[in-house]
């Protein structure tokens, strides 16, 4: 079964399509984009082990040249080195605006992949085909291309939509438990921010998700899918409600900063924590019962997934040098910190001049003593 989910944006409107066995399909799903029979794949070498020999097997099957590049796994491969690396070889295989390069992985490979295609020739057509859960439900959706500066995640990019979006369910069967849980981050995003009926069903079925159930993997990554293009739609590039979809990310993008964007932590596992610790600033300011701070906490312990300061293993800065780390960050309009807070489950906004005090406090008491 595949699930069919637009993204309707004029002329840059593309496909999600969300299903098992669609990278076995791979020359019928792309085929209809094909202005000449050749690909260029861009992979990291983890990804490349698991499933580049038999997307390059369908491929020659239907007679479809492609080459490929394989780049080390990790996010430090986000930065400028490997990226250039990149739009070189891809300007040495003679990619042309029409052709389509595809990029096979994880978010790191189709944030820079992205990237590499929109600033080549001025913007050369590519498909996402991630093969993560935190991909498939984020990253891969929506145009949001980069890389990563010394001076934090995200802040080299542009917006440059894809042609269409292959999110393979079955592939998910051969992540490591972490990174499926820290995908599932992600997932709990949505009902937090928007959908508290969703959020009701992650309770009740995220353990069979974290047991690979395909059935409720389907469905968690459609719904997922389906809120960020209708948030996409609305605005593309971030003048509002799109902010919405960054519940968590500004102290995940502090803690990532601060682990060295190392293995110490995950995306998604700081997705996790920004989110529980967003609800924690939330009630603190009165915004939201106090219930709704633990019950974020107790479905993210339920889940076995990292739910505090204390879960991320090593020393970390102070609340005082976090919060400046946060600084950094791309939310930062007029040098003023803007944070998604929420009303209760469901119910996030966007608020601005959040006291720098009660942030602080928040930290200081989430950090391990």
């Amino acid at each position: 079964m595949t699930n069919i989910v637009p993204v309707n944006l004029g002329a840059r409107s593309y496909e999600v399509r969300i299903g098992p066995g669609l990278l076995a399909d791979i020359s019928a799903q792309i085929g209809p984009l094909l202005r000449r029979k050749r690909v260029a794949i861009v992979t990291d070498a983890n990804v490349a082990e698991k499933h580049l020999p038999m997307l390059l097997a369908h491929l020659a099957k239907a007679g479809i040249a492609a080459s490929s590049l394989t780049l080390p796994a990790g996010e430090s491969t986000k930065a400028w080195p490997e990226f250039t690396r990149t739009v070189e070889w891809l300007l040495a295989e003679k990619i042309e605006r029409r052709d389509i390069v595809i990029a096979l992985g994880g978010g790191v490979v189709g944030d820079l992949v992205g990237f590499a295609c929109a600033v080549l020739r001025r913007g050369v057509r590519f498909v996402q085909l991630p093969t993560t859960l935190l991909a498939q439900v984020d990253s891969s959706v929506g145009g949001k291309t980069g890389i990563n500066s010394t001076h934090g995640k995200n802040l080299i990019g542009a917006f440059h939509q894809p042609s269409l979006v292959l999110a393979d369910t079955s592939v998910l069967n051969t992540l490591p438990q972490r990174d499926l849980l820290a995908g599932y981050g992600e997932v709990v995003k949505y009902g937090l921010l928007g959908d508290a009926t969703f959020f009701d069903y992650l309770e009740a079925h995220g353990p069979a998700l974290a047991r690979y159930d395909g059935p409720v993997i389907l469905k968690a990554v459609t719904r997922s899918v389906q809120m960020k293009a209708g948030i996409v739609e609305r605005d593309e590039t971030e003048e509002g409600e799109r902010a919405l979809l960054n519940l968590g990310h500004t102290f995940c993008h502090a803690l990532e900063k601060a682990t060295g964007y190392s293995d110490r932590l995950l995306h998604g596992e700081g997705v996790a924590i920004g989110c529980a610790l967003a609800f924690e600033v939330s009630q603190r300011l009165g915004l939201c019962a106090q219930e709704a701070p633990s019950r974020v906490r107790a479905h993210l312990k339920a889940m076995g997934m990292k739910t505090d300061l204390s879960d991320i293993a090593g020393d970390l800065p102070g609340a005082e040098a976090l919060l400046a780390l946060m600084g950094q960050d791309k939310k930062v309009i007029d040098g003023r910190l803007r944070f998604i807070l929420a009303r209760g489950i469901g119910q996030a906004f966007v608020a601005e001049d959040v006291p720098p005090d009660v942030v602080v406090q928040v930290l200081k008491d989430a950090l391990p003593r």
